[in-house]
């Protein structure tokens, strides 16, 4: 059952996720030299964002299970990227914190986000890269607010407010 009429590549879903897919490869790619995987980059990103995080709230924000979490910065925290601290407010928690050896490896992260967000843009004007932003975040904006858990406000949907290109 198929509509002659659709056309995936016009399909902004379609569209969006390739993009998303060909963006995330790309980084990857240019990332290696950095010996992180992308779990561990994004792990860096949101820990630089939102430093002193329990492990329940980092895995929310990624969405990711907590145990597969758990596993992830045993790892991390076994390399010295990151580092877990009692939380004060709760003995069971622990709080997740970037460590000095890790921050040089955010800034190539950042430097290496850039570079392929420009590769992306090639043959856009600055203009329309920051527009094209804009329109990225209105609907994003959009979605969160569709998509917020009850008790929630839907307006940080795992956002890295300021985060690398």
């Amino acid at each position: 059952m198929s509509d002659g009429n659709f056309d995936f590549n016009r399909s902004f879903g379609f569209v969006l996720h390739e993009t998303a897919r060909l963006l995330s490869k790309r980084y990857d790619q240019r990332s290696k030299s950095l010996g992180l995987t992308r779990a561990q980059c994004q792990v860096l990103a949101y820990l630089v964002y939102h430093e002193g995080i329990n492990q329940a709230g980092l895995a929310e924000l990624l969405e990711l299970e907590p145990i597969s979490l758990g596993r992830l910065i045993d790892r991390m925290a076994q390399a010295g990227w990151v580092e877990r601290r009692p939380d004060p407010r709760d003995r069971r928690a622990w709080q997740l914190f970037i460590t000095e050896k890790a921050k040089p490896l955010f800034t190539e992260m950042v430097a290496i986000g850039r570079e392929v967000r420009a590769e992306a843009l090639a043959g856009f004007t600055p203009e329309e890269g920051d527009r094209i932003m804009e329109l990225l975040l209105r609907a994003r904006h959009n979605l969160s607010a569709h998509t917020a858990e009850p008790g929630e406000h839907g307006s940080n949907s795992g956002s890295l407010a300021g985060a690398a290109e």
